[in-house]
């Protein structure tokens, strides 16, 4: 039970801003990695595929330890899961600041790092989920803004950071900055107190009620009850996994991540060999940082309106497919005031289904399994996330331009579009028929 009283508004707010803050603290994080990439490399003279791992560790780890962290706040609590992990990211990029050799910088910042934001990353954007009914997609909206936001912000800085201190005193510097997932974590205030007060009435009446035959010390029967009802959480925690419904969208999550990252990496060498300056091809990154902000709030705004509150799912297939589109004609774009209107689509539209995963997920099976089945989906994307942008390079490689690899993005994000819609259309003939199924029979008037 959930004391309504404290959804959507309250304290909920603050949980939002906490979420915002593990978003900026864990993706933003994660993107700001390449920028030391040139410095590891004249430190510890590797190439570039080489130093690439980190951030694929970085990336990868957090996604494919996510129901870690659904399980420890299953078990435990959010609140505990997050605090956690926080400790160990700080931990993770304080040694990475130490770090003598490339295998110990994937160790500490590839590993360790990743997997405290594993910890933290699903438990916040569930609490989220927790708090709100009514304005859901706005909170994740606002909440999942933090990854763009973030990134606007932490990018330069972090430059700042290297030139002032060197790249260890920034992992330094950052490695503090993480810490404060520790103070999120604290304010991660549990909403379920309903079930406490519940199970504690419903053992006061059994004293009453049986007063003679009960010990003096009810103990003893409050932890077999709890052991109880740990088992039968443990049994039913993972049965949408069972559900037609939630396979079809896991697929549709394995071929979005298989391409919704591509952009993001070549988009900027594409401009270069279309003869953008470097600048040009920056401010292209900025636009899409930018307006994937805007795309996290209005989108998710318009779809909690009433008239598109039961389209959602529709809302979701929409934008996926729109940003595979924009991939397809990416090829066609050759300069910079054609690039620009491209970086504002994908842009706008990232934005969109990003913070529409968790909504979409909930409205499938529910705020009861929404933690563990987000800590699937999440896990879901890391190994796509780990292959996709090598598969992305050797197709550069093997055709000489990055026509091949902007194809394979968009055919991937309009594959997942296509999956998902297919699902949704069997689920609506299925209910449709259900409906028909269970119409109450027609009154037949017996008196003559």
């Amino acid at each position: 039970m959930v004391d309504r009283k404290q959804q959507d508004g309250g304290w909920g707010w603050v949980i939002v801003g906490c979420c915002f803050m593990v978003t900026v603290c864990t993706r933003a994080v994660t993107r700001c990695v390449s920028i030391f990439f040139v410095e590891f490399q004249a430190h510890f003279g590797a190439d570039y595929s080489s130093m690439s791992w980190v951030h694929s560790l970085v990336d990868c780890t957090t996604m494919l330890c996510a129901p870690i962290g659904s399980l420890i706040g299953n078990r435990l609590s959010f609140r505990v899961s997050v605090m956690l992990g926080g400790l160990l990211s700080s931990c993770g990029l304080l040694l990475s600041s130490f770090s003598s050799s490339l295998e110990l910088l994937y160790l500490s910042m590839g590993i360790l790092t990743g997997l405290g934001f594993a910890l933290c990353y699903t438990p916040a954007i569930v609490m989220v989920g927790c708090y709100f009914r009514e304005r859901k997609a706005l909170a994740y909206g606002i909440a999942m803004s933090g990854s763009g936001i973030g990134t606007f912000v932490l990018a330069p800085a972090v430059q700042l950071l290297i030139d002032l201190y060197s790249w260890r005193g920034a992992l330094l510097i950052l490695s503090a900055f993480v810490s404060n997932l520790c103070v999120c974590g604290a304010l991660l205030r549990p909403i379920t107190v309903q079930e406490a007060k519940k199970e504690a009435d419903l053992l006061s009446s059994e004293k009453s009620t049986t007063l003679p035959l009960m010990p003096r010390n009810p103990a003893p029967q409050l932890q077999r009850r709890r052991c109880f009802g740990s088992c039968f959480q443990s049994s039913t925690e993972y049965s949408f996994l069972l559900l037609p419904g939630f396979l079809g969208l896991a697929a549709s999550f394995l071929l979005l991540a298989s391409g919704c990252s591509l952009p993001f990496i070549y988009l900027v060498p594409y401009g270069l060999r279309a003869g953008l300056s470097h600048q040009q091809a920056a401010f292209l990154m900025s636009i899409l940082g930018v307006i994937d902000i805007v795309g996290n709030v209005t989108f998710c705004w318009l779809t909690d309106r009433r008239c598109l509150k039961p389209y959602r799912l529709g809302c979701y297939i929409f934008s996926v497919a729109m940003d595979g589109l924009c991939c397809l004609f990416v090829p066609l774009l050759r300069s910079f005031l054609l690039l620009v209107p491209f970086a504002v689509l994908y842009g706008y539209f990232d934005g969109a289904y990003v913070a529409l995963i968790p909504v979409v997920t909930s409205d499938l099976v529910g705020t009861q399994y929404l933690s563990s089945a987000l800590g699937v989906v999440y896990f879901l994307h890391a190994i796509p996330f780990l292959i996709s942008p090598p598969i992305g390079g050797w197709l550069v490689d093997i055709t000489g331009s990055y026509t091949a690899t902007f194809f394979f993005s968009g055919a991937a994000m309009l594959a997942s579009a296509l999956t998902l819609s297919i699902v949704a259309g069997i689920r609506r003939c299925q209910v449709t028929g259900a409906g028909k199924d269970t119409q109450p029979e027609p009154k037949v008037d017996l008196e003559l």
